[in-house]
């Protein structure tokens, strides 16, 4: 039996999200809105994603459409480009997908977010729905309706706020991620008991065995407690004028960090990093104590998550942090931590007390 998370926009139901396993409710999904029946559906998967679950996704969908065509592009992240983007408008128009006509976005936060973008753009905007596969894209990427894609290593620069039709989560898909895109994914989990909800958070690591071990029904309760907290987040604030910035906790030291790396590292293992720094000065000013500052650092290793860099530039990781889109009025719009459970936009974080929490996360080696 599913279960079932309906998100609204400007205080009326705008999509459900669907956790469940497998991927043949999704012909129900269909049948059950007249007004898609009829429609060309156009599946966008990578290269890591589309041999796995690409047929599968076509063969459930292909009694309820028109049409099902998969469009494939090379996975990682330096793909995730206006370049990828051009192809698939190319791939739509020599197709003859119309304004009618649906995309769907099978795969991790790189597929949703830039096939989002693609349908907010290709004929002003045409309509698609999220399948996320990875544990990062169940929790994060497809709720929410931020979608865009990177711009010369600018990460996020360029983008629109649009919202999916249908978040249609298959948590089977969990079974096949390699180790470490789990791992990479339960960062944003964690982020979300950091900033949310502390009983949540006291659970997660209570239940530690049970989701490195990826138990189907330990999962299904993260994914949907993770997936009713962002629903509360972005609800209130949908294009992310106020409160919704909390969801960036760990982000701002995290995207640089990332950026840095030259995206070798992935995007959970950033936010892991920048969770840390942004609780380490959350310790420094005084808004948590030292024993929660240092529970919540090693709370990330059982989990495989880093929380220590080895000699990095600092500076350069600072300067990086200047380029990042949460910037406001020329001030960085920074989060941090009033106790476990709650969180707190703070304008006032130095580039003093950036560099001391990245010393903190700097590891450099004895000459």
């Amino acid at each position: 039996m599913a279960e079932r998370i309906t998100v609204s926009y400007q205080k009326k139901p705008c999509y459900d999200i669907v956790l469940t396993r497998g991927f043949d409710g999704l012909s129900e999904e269909f049948s059950q809105r007249e007004e898609w029946a009829g429609r060309k559906v156009c599946i966008v998967a990578d290269s890591n994603v589309a041999p796995l679950y690409g047929k599968a996704v076509q063969e459930a969908l292909a009694p309820c459409v028109a049409a099902c065509e998969l469009f494939e592009f090379p996975a990682g992240e330096e793909h995730k480009n206006l370049q990828t983007v051009q192809s698939l408008y190319v791939y739509l128009i020599e197709h003859h997908f119309e304004r009618r006509d649906m995309l769907v976005a099978l795969g991790g936060g790189v597929t949703g977010d830039m096939t989002g973008f693609a349908a907010a753009t290709y004929l002003r905007g045409i309509d698609f729905i999220q399948i996320p596969t990875t544990l990062l894209s169940m929790v994060d990427s497809s709720i929410g309706g931020k979608t865009g894609v990177d711009f010369d290593a600018y990460k996020n620069m360029v983008g629109a706020f649009y919202m999916p039709k249908l978040v249609y989560m298959n948590l089977d898909t969990l079974q096949t991620l390699e180790a470490r895109q789990f791992y990479s994914g339960f960062a944003e989990v964690m982020k979300h008991g950091l900033i949310r909800d502390s009983k949540y958070y006291e659970w997660l690591i209570a239940n530690m065995y049970e989701i490195c071990d990826r138990d189907f029904d330990t999962m299904l309760a993260l994914v949907k407690r993770s997936c009713e907290i962002k629903k509360a987040v972005v609800e209130k604030d949908p294009t992310e004028q106020g409160e919704r910035a909390l969801l960036n906790f760990g982000h701002t030291i995290g995207h640089a960090i990332e950026k840095y790396s030259n995206f070798t590292m992935l995007h959970g293992e950033c936010v892991a990093l920048g969770c840390v720094a942004a609780a380490f000065i959350s310790w420094k000013k005084e808004r948590i104590s030292m024993e929660e500052y240092y529970e919540i650092r090693d709370m990330f290793v059982p989990f495989n998550l880093p929380i220590s860099l080895d000699d990095v530039d600092v500076d350069r990781i600072v300067e990086l942090t200047k380029s990042d889109k949460k910037m406001s009025g020329g001030q960085i719009r920074f989060i941090l931590l009033d106790k476990i459970g709650k969180a707190a936009i703070d304008h006032t974080v130095s580039e003093e007390e950036m560099r001391a929490a990245l010393g903190e996360l700097n590891f450099k080696e004895e000459d």
